[in-house]
């Protein structure tokens, strides 16, 4: 599948989010998304210090630090998500159930 995305990121705007995002790490808000301790991607309970903060939409992607953008993700799942959008994800999961289509 990664051979059809094609990245173009902009790095001022990868430099701008990543500075609100690490603001947004700050916040209240941020704070009470680890103390839940849910994994946004697998829906398994974790420890606050093994949850990351994702991008739904990658900000290499375009995607912006946004609450509404930003979800806890456990290490496993933001690793194997990397710079993929929610539809690649749907994608890439569609393909491994059936292998024999061909992207077709």
């Amino acid at each position: 599948m990664s051979d059809w995305i094609e990245i173009k990121k902009d790095p001022q705007h990868v430099a701008r989010e990543r500075a609100k995002a690490k603001e947004l790490r700050k916040t209240q808000w941020w704070r009470q998304q680890l103390e839940k301790g849910i994994c946004h991607y697998c829906g398994k309970k974790f420890a606050a210090d093994k949850l990351t903060m994702d991008h739904v939409v990658p900000v290499a992607r375009g995607g912006k630090s946004t609450k509404g953008n930003i979800v806890p993700a456990c290490k496993e799942c933001n690793s194997d998500k990397t710079f993929l959008t929610p539809a690649e994800i749907i994608l890439r999961e569609l393909e491994k159930e059936n292998p024999s289509n061909g992207g077709c």
